[in-house]
Parts: structure tokens; sequence; C-alpha cells
């Protein structure tokens, strides 16, 4: 303990001794650990920390998939829960639970909130209680029970100001008085990630008892609900995927009616926190990935200047060793000094990723889940200082296995100075090829950034099949007490459009029940072409149902291709119509003329006539080709919460206060809510790719500037390693730009030796981003020449400063250096 005391105070005084060079390493170095414990604090809590539920590594989300339809994630109709609830052995829980929208009225201003339907046994299946009062019963399952509702905790305190009376008292949702029963506590959520329900919720702010008996075993049609379970203790997601297997098999067999041949069922077991997590998995690799090259590049450039400055400290390192210090010892207090650096580094960096966490909050917004739980907990600091111990010995022992290597003579000499040759010709060598290495890590970074780059900037120059730009969206849910029967809402909503379209500045209104670039209200369902026969169960046919207003396809510019648009030909009781897009047309009627064509949902009995063709449109991502979509007409395909759309002649966002007007004159208890230009809504859903852009540019940024340093410093320190054969050169006749061309060129072979290695590093890694690329290959050819080319012309940059200094030496006084 006392040497290495000795060690640790000898280590203080020499860098108390080298400021600017501790500032620069600590700098550097708290960079690239800062960065890496920013993203390792968002794998954390992504995917090391357990969900706040009790047993969350044993609980799983059901989903349905029929293999001709092309639908990985499909939910359950109440029938099929109560088949895998009796035939499974291997969970010990299950629930059933659906998404909701309800309106508050009563009070001074009518307001909108998400919620679910759920069973009581979501509640001990999660390990979850109430704050105040208590959770469902299980007899609250049966129909016929009073009403009741739990709230959230955060809506608790926002609507109730965090009363603890509140208990017994009422609330009025969708026009019906419930009573409140209990309150959850801070920790519980039923999100989005959590429950991906059908019709797009953000948050469940109140719990409603989903009560049905026996007789929902026939509902096998209206499959819209979400599926939990927990796996009994030993059983393994395989086993229970085995199972599920076999209970899909048998329901197909008890029930063919339900699941014909060309459908199939099949049931998928996800562990829930995969579920939560979703895709960003991939992005979060590349970033993590992404971060360790910055600090890589980070300790090439301390171990350069760790090398550089052992050089100069020869004489030391031999008095040391003349007075009797062994190698070993001159190892360990030179590990020591990069081991005081690098955990100087760890502290800033702690801090660096304190302020990074809460900017990634900011950019992250809305496309990480889990954000709330990012934070700066024990195990982000552990492996923080984990991660300064490794950089310590990384970029500290090449240079003390160099420096310890001391020629008595030789460093003793009066003025003596390396000259290339030995020890110091090693260390030069070292030091080139910790350049070479921060080239072609930088490469790597650049590349990367400028695919993602491209991509995002293809998405943007994209045609979506439709025109955002001045469309206003919001959402209007009408409840069934009020507007029990399909006349009396397609009269709400056709009052509507027709008070919106009155006001000025508003070009077209329409209503549509589905909205591109929106997971609200999803809509496929299996349609029957006339004449069309699936030649397998993979050639079945899903489509995306769109229902819309006659003026839709007018206020958001779809282009008609061919036909009409609906009009009042198709009001209710008229004959049933349908407008398909051009992908339909093109799969079933290549030839032929779609108009006159006839289909049918699959759950219909009656066809419809192909009366107009429009042009595909992206509906589900901004990115992703739309699959085929069908529109029926509103009047004829009631829904009861729609959008509503409108196209102003100027910014539609000045418009909110006017439509809220209107339609609370139509019914003041009428809340406008999920109110969005098309255009945010366009940007938002962007919101991954524009993170994971940024992030990685910013690290691309970072490595250049890096890459551009470290360049410099070995390109300063061989002019001044070399200024005695730098002045006999200039004494002899050679002119400043033969010096200038002779530093440049060295610079420039080191360079292009990165890049060369970078190139084919970057040509096998960049394949692992191919998912995250969009209109773009993997090795896309003006990426891969352009982003060479930038570095190049920095590091030309970097090495002419000190290729300049070496061009206008003073021959005399370079004689004399030595």
């Amino acid at each position: 303990m006392e040497t290495f005391l000795h060690d640790l105070s000898n280590g203080i005084r020499a860098l108390f001794k080298a400021p600017g060079f501790a500032a620069v390493a600590i700098l550097s170095l708290a960079i690239g650990i800062g960065a890496n414990s920013a993203i390792f604090s968002v794998t954390n809590a992504l995917l090391l920390r357990p969900l706040s539920y009790t047993d969350s590594d044993r609980l799983v989300i059901l989903w349905s998939r029929s293999p001709g339809l092309n639908i990985p994630q499909d939910w359950f109709s109440p029938g099929q829960y109560l088949d895998i609830k009796t035939q499974n052995s291997v969970f010990d829980e299950t629930s059933i639970s659906i998404g909701g929208s309800f309106n508050i009225t009563g009070e001074t201003a009518p307001q909108h909130i998400d919620g679910a339907r759920v069973s009581s046994s979501l509640f001990p299946l999660l390990g979850a209680n109430a704050m105040l009062g208590r959770v469902f019963m299980p007899e609250e399952d049966q129909p016929g029970k009073p009403p009741v509702v739990v709230l959230s905790y955060g809506f608790w305190q926002r609507h109730f100001g965090g009363d603890q009376s509140v208990i017994g008292s009422t609330l009025t949702l969708n026009g019906s008085a419930f009573a409140i029963v209990g309150v959850m506590p801070a920790g519980f959520s039923l999100n989005k990630e959590v429950m991906p329900a059908v019709n797009g919720i953000q948050n469940a702010e109140v719990l409603l008892p989903l009560p049905f008996g026996e007789s929902a075993r026939a509902n096998r049609g209206n499959e819209d609900f979400n599926i939990f379970a927990r796996l009994k203790p030993g059983i393994s997601i395989l086993q229970a995927q085995s199972e599920m297997d076999l209970i899909a098999e048998w329901m197909k067999q008890q029930y063919p009616a339900n699941y014909p041949p060309s459908g199939g069922l099949t049931i998928s077991v996800i562990p829930l926190l995969e579920q939560v997590v979703g895709d960003v998995s991939l992005a979060l690799k590349v970033l993590f990935g992404a971060v360790g090259f910055v600090l890589l590049i980070a300790c090439a450039n301390i171990a350069n200047l760790t090398l550089s400055r052992a050089s100069v400290r020869q004489k030391e390192l031999a008095i040391r060793a003349a007075l009797g210090a062994t190698r070993f010892r001159l190892i360990r207090q030179l590990l020591t000094e990069s081991l005081i650096l690098s955990f100087a580094g760890g502290l800033s960096g702690v801090a660096i990723a304190y302020l990074a966490v809460k900017a990634l909050r900011v950019l992250g917004q809305g496309n990480i889940p889990r954000l709330n739980e990012v934070s700066i907990d024990m195990r982000v600091i552990i492996f923080t200082f984990a991660i300064a111990a490794a950089t310590g010995i990384i970029f500290g022992l090449a240079p003390a296995l160099r420096a310890s290597k001391v020629d008595l003579n030789e460093a003793l000499k009066e003025g003596g100075r390396g000259s290339g040759g030995g020890a110091s010709g090693a260390s030069n060598r070292t030091r080139k090829l910790l350049v070479v290495s921060e080239v072609a890590l930088s490469l790597l970074l650049l590349i990367g950034a400028g695919l993602l780059i491209r991509s995002y900037r293809n998405i943007g120059n994209s045609y979506f099949g439709f025109d955002p730009h001045n469309v206003l969206s919001f959402r209007i849910a009408l409840p069934a007490t009020r507007y029990p029967t399909p006349d009396a809402i397609v009269s709400f909503f056709r009052r509507a459009s027709e008070r919106l379209k009155g006001l000025p500045e508003i070009e077209s209104a329409a209503t549509t029940y589905s909205l591109p670039m929106s997971t609200v209200a999803l809509a496929w369902e299996p349609i029957v072409v006339e004449g069309y026969v699936p030649r397998n169960a993979q050639d079945s046919i899903i489509s995306n149902v769109r229902i819309i207003s006659p003026d839709y396809f007018r206020t958001m510019r779809v282009p008609l291709i061919k036909g009409r648009l609906f009009d009042e030909r198709d009001a209710k009781g008229a004959p049933e119509t349908v407008i398909v897009d051009e992908a339909v047309a093109a799969r079933f009627w290549p030839n032929e003329d779609p108009i006159g064509k006839r289909l049918q949902p699959a759950k219909s009995d009656s066809w419809r006539t192909v009366v107009g063709i429009v042009s595909d449109a992206r509906q589900y991502s901004a990115e992703k080709e739309p699959p085929i979509t069908v529109y029926f007409p509103f009047e004829q395909y009631v829904a009861r919460n729609m959008f509503l759309v409108i196209r102003t002649a100027s910014d539609p966002a000045a418009m909110v206060t006017s439509i809220t007007q209107e339609i609370q004159a139509l019914d003041p208890d009428m809340p406008v809510f999920d109110v969005n230009t098309m255009d945010q809504r366009l940007y938002d859903s962007l919101a991954s790719r524009r993170f994971a852009m940024l992030l990685l540019g910013v690290f691309a940024l970072i490595a250049l500037a890096l890459g551009g340093i470290g360049i410099y410093g070995v390109m300063s320190y061989s002019v001044t390693q070399r200024t005695h054969e730098i002045g006999v050169r200039l004494a002899l006749g050679a002119q400043s730009a033969n010096i200038l061309r002779l530093v440049v060129q060295q610079a420039f072979a080191l360079t292009a030796t990165g890049i060369t290695i970078g190139l084919a590093g970057a040509f096998a890694l960049t394949r692992v981003m191919s998912s995250l690329l969009y209109g773009v290959n993997a090795t896309d050819t003006l990426t891969f020449v352009m982003t060479p080319l930038l570095l190049g012309m920095i590091a030309l940059l970097a090495s002419y400063i000190p290729a300049r200094r070496a061009a206008k030496l003073d021959p005399m006084i370079a004689l004399r250096y030595e």
C-alpha cells in the first residue's frame, strides 16, 4: 500500500507539471467515457433493468398471426382468450384487456382521456395493487355489476388534486357515472409499449372492468383484445410456445368455420420486456458500437500524447533506472499516471453522461421506450469506472512498455535526444500505427452517419401518395349513450364537416377512421375478390381498410387514377361500393378494367362494386411501401371514433380554436383531441430514425475532430524530432516547398493507410445497418467516395500546420538543435 501511495503521489505531481497534457487527456477521455456511459444508461434501462412488475421476467404477451395474412401481430377475441385460459398448463395467470377512448363530461369543459377495460386477473398477474381503495374483484368480470373505475396515479393527481377522499365519488365517462373504487400507485402504468392496443392509446388513465360471461366463447370476430400471461415457475418461452402451437391446432379443429385453411392460426408468445423494447435494440447496438469507436479513438490520441511525453521524460526515467528502479517499477509508475488520468476522465465522464442523458430525454421523446427510467444509477457508475480502468490500461500500457526500455548511455548524454532510431524509432512506429487506427475508426463512423443522413433525406423526398402540407387532423369519439344509432353518428359527422367547411381559410373537410402515419385505429381484415382463388395459405388476401367520407381524397390530395370518388350515390341503403388503390388493381386485375369488379370483406355476405382507383398511399410508415388498401364509404360502414381532416389555405395550426368552437357548438360535451398537423405527424413518424442519425452524426464529428487532432499531434512531434534533419536539408538547398511536401506526404501516407483499412471495415460492418437504411445500399458508392475525401481533407489540413512550421525553419537554428 505504501508503494502504491508513493506511485500515486509521484503520478499526481508529474501531471501537475504538465497541466496542458493532463487537461487535453482528461477532456478527451471524459467525452469518450461520458458518451459510452450515456448510451449504456439507455441500454441499462431498456434491456438490463426488469420491468416494474412482480416477476417481470415471467410476463409474456400473446399475439395471433394468420400465416396467409402477413400480419405478424394481431389481437384476439374473447372466445380465443377463454380457450387459451382453460386449455393451457404453462401459465399460472392470464388476463385480457382492450384499450378505450373516454370523454369526461359534466364539468367546466369536456376532456378526452385514454383508458382500458381489463379483467380482474390483470392486477395479480402484474403483482399490482391499489394505493388507495381497491382493484377489481373477480365477480366484476361478470355482466350486471355496478359500474366502477380505478384511476391512474397521474390522472388522480391532475384531475382530483391528489384528494385522498376520492374513493366513493363518481366520474362521468361517455355519459355514464362510474364509482371510483381505487387509485393505482405512481409506478404502475399501462402505456402503449406495455399494451399496444388496437386503437393506439398512449397511456391508460382510467381502468374499467371487462365483464363477459361464458357466452363470449362464441365471439370470435371481435379480435381487438390484448392477452397477457405469467409463466409458471420453471416454464420457458419455448415450452410455452410449443403448447400454444398445440392449442392453436385444437382451436382450428374445434371451430373450423372460424379458421379456414386459407387463413389458419398461430399464437406467438413474446416476453413482455421484448415487446416493450421493440425494434430499438438494433439502433442501440449500432450506437453502442459507435461510442465504443469514439472511446478507442480517444485512447489512441492519449496514447500518442503519452508516447510523445515519454520521449521527453527519457532522461528522468534513465536517472530512476540508474538509481535502482527496475523496469517493472517504471511500468507501474507510468501505468499509475495513466490510471489517474482515466479516473479523472471517468469522474468528468459521469458529469458529461448526466448532461447527455438529459439531452437524450429531449431528443428521444416519443421514440425511446422506458425513457423516463433512463438515469445514472449505481450500475451505470460501476460501468463508467470499469471503462475508465480499462481505458487507463489500454492507452497507458504500450507507452509504459516502450518508455521503460531505457538505454542509460544514450539517455544520460547531455542534451541527448532520440534521432529516430532505437526505442525512439519504435515509438514513432507505434504512434503512426495509432494514427492509422484513428483514421480507420473515424471513417467507419463517418460512413455510418453518412448512410443514415442519406436515408433520412431520401425518406423526406419521397412521395407518400398524399400531400401533408396545410392539413390539420383531430379526433372525435362519440359516446354510445348520446349517439346510439348509425344515423345519429353519420348525422353528427356530416354536420361537423359542413360547419368546418364554412370557416374562412378552410378549403375542404373530411372524416376517416384511420389516418396515415398514425397507429390509432389500425384497420385491416381479410377480403375476398370475386373470381380470385388463393393458391395456398400464403396467397390469402389481407387489406388495409379505410372508412372515409366523400371529400377525403380531395382533402388529402390523393390522386384519382380511374373511375369516380364517393358521393351521394354511396349513402346508406344504396348499392355497396368500394374504391381500391393501384396495388389492388395491379394484383387482381392486371390486364382488365377494375371498374365494376367486386370484392367483399371476408366476414360479410354482401359484395361491393369497385367504382374508382386511387394512387397508393403510405399508411403506417413513411419509409415502407404501402400494403393493398380498400376504401369504404363512411355512411355504409359507420364507425363511432373518427378523425376529421381539414385542408387550409394557410397555417392549419391557427384554426384549432375556431374548430373546437364549431364542434362544441354542435355538442358542448364533445372534446376535440389528438390535434396535430399532418406535417407534424410525418415528422414524428421519423423520430426514431432522426434520433439515431443525430447521435451517430455527433459521434462521427467527435471522431473526426479527435482523428484530426491525432494527425496533428503525430506530425507536430515528427517535425520536432526531425528538426536537425530538416535543417540539413535546408542547408543543402532544399526549398520550403520541398519540406512542406515532405511532411504532408508523410501525413498523407498515414491517412491513406487508415482510409484503406477503414473502407475494408466499412464494407463489412455497414451491412449490420441495412435494416436502418432507406433508398441507399449499405455500400453506397457516393458515401464511400465522398466520406474518405472529407476525411482526407481534414487530415491534410491537420498536417499542414506542422508542415508549414517545418518549412519556415531557419537552417542555422535547426543545425544547432542538437
